[in-house]
């Protein structure tokens, strides 16, 4: 296993992540503390005024859906 993508993250982090993975369809307020812990761990940067996933958010999000998954059916 590669743990390069594994993240403990909030459920807001996790919500915050999975908005931010279709940009048209975003949501008119994200947790902006959220947003920020995710910039810190460099999974969003801002664009603007306006967070945007970046490759390695994607990648810890794909990722994580199988963990969550797993949390959900344990």
């Amino acid at each position: 296993m590669n743990d390069e993508f594994d993240y403990e993250l909030t459920p807001d982090q996790w919500e915050a992540l999975k908005n931010l993975r279709n940009t048209a369809a975003r949501p008119p307020r994200i947790n902006r503390f959220a947003i920020a812990a995710l910039i810190a761990l460099g999974l969003v940067v801002m664009n603007g005024d306006v967070p945007v996933i970046t490759s390695r958010g994607r990648k810890v999000l794909v990722r994580g859906s199988s963990c969550l998954l797993l949390d959900l059916a344990a």
